[in-house]
């Protein structure tokens, strides 16, 4: 009998605490936010490893920050050539996705179509201007960033005893001349006496025509070349590494994103460095802005050192200390406006 008064008392005692105890509050799930972007590769693909994929890569970002869904809510069209970016823009019109993005200068024709056949869809064209109210151009200080490379590529090249870098542009376009003209400026300022081999591959896609290419430059004494290129440059990272595999030690510089993982081979990498450009930063940036209803239509955002547009990874293995201190004393003077770096190759 006692043992039982006892049960019942500690069973009063547990029934008194359940109900003392604070009920669970119901979970609620935060509302699915509605909001869809796209994006429209060039002839380079969605994995391209530089411009198209740099730009997905701040979509992807956005994406699941907002916690929507790839594939339904931001997603990727491939356009095979030129002639699939007005198609391409118009099934995503089509659609009504709140942005459309567009990497490069060469959808400068089909975006201005587009955005006057769909005056009320909200695009974001990278690379270039097209002066429309729907349309938001992202454009980048190119110049400058490869300046930085350039010093880069003199400095270790002189330090290596070598005479001869090189360069090689995707398509001869004002905008790739951008690259050229900044790489040998920063060249020629640390390493007047350096030779640089200039050639373009008439390609953005083709990493077969950018690996020929730098067979040629290699064979002629180059030792470090940088790439403006796309996919094509990929070619070159790819000769650059098999050379330096087997001991023909060579350099290649990456373009858009940090390429020393595509150069990697061993504990090793053939990329010395790379000079970005924050084209995911602006896909993120615009489509923020059309999320939060300070879409800024008709006007462009200009990227560059001052607002750290462009400029070399934070982490630069195949730099030595003092290489990377000269680089951010010319960075510095370019981001106050103490050295101008021309556009244009020649001046």
């Amino acid at each position: 009998m006692k043992i039982r008064s006892i049960l019942f008392a500690l069973l009063a005692v547990a029934v008194v605490l359940s109900g003392c105890a604070k009920k669970a509050e119901p979970v609620v799930e935060a509302p699915k936010v509605e909001f869809k972007v796209g994006l429209v590769t060039d002839v380079g693909g969605i994995d391209d490893k530089s411009f198209n994929q740099g730009t997905w890569e701040g979509i992807v970002r956005f994406g699941r920050e907002l916690n929507i869904t790839e594939g339904v809510d931001y997603k990727y069209l491939q356009s095979a050539a030129e002639a699939d970016y007005v198609p391409n823009l118009s099934t995503f019109a089509d659609e009504k996705l709140n942005l459309i993005i567009a990497p490069g200068f060469l959808f400068a024709s089909a975006m201005g179509e587009v955005a006057d056949k769909y005056p009320e869809q909200k695009f974001l064209i990278i690379d270039t201007v097209v002066e429309k109210p729907n349309v938001v151009s992202a454009v980048f200080a190119e110049h400058e960033g490869s300046f930085l490379v350039g010093v880069a590529a003199g400095l270790r090249a002189k330090a290596d005893g070598k005479k001869i870098v090189g360069f090689i542009g995707g398509m001869k376009f004002p905008l790739i001349e951008k690259f050229e003209a900044g790489f040998i400026q920063g060249v020629k300022a640390v390493y007047p006496e350096c030779k640089i081999l200039v050639d373009y591959a008439g390609d953005f896609g083709a990493p077969d025509k950018g690996q020929a290419i730098a067979q040629k430059q290699y064979n002629a004494g180059a030792y470090i070349i940088f790439h403006a290129a796309g996919g094509t440059g990929n070619g070159m990272i790819k000769e650059a590494k098999e050379r330096s595999e087997k001991g023909d030690i060579r350099w290649a510089i990456g373009v858009d994103k940090d390429q020393y993982a595509d150069g990697a081979y061993g504990d090793k990498s053939a990329v010395l460095t790379s000079m970005m450009k924050a084209v995911d930063v602006a896909a993120f940036d615009v489509s923020k802005m059309a999320l939060d209803g300070t879409f800024p239509g008709g006007t462009t955002l200009v990227f560059s050192l001052k607002n750290n547009g462009v400029g070399i990874p934070q982490t630069n293995p195949n730099l030595s200390a003092d290489i990377i201190a000269a680089v951010e004393d010319y960075a510095r003077q370019i981001a106050t406006g103490t050295l101008v770096v021309s556009e244009v190759p020649g001046k």
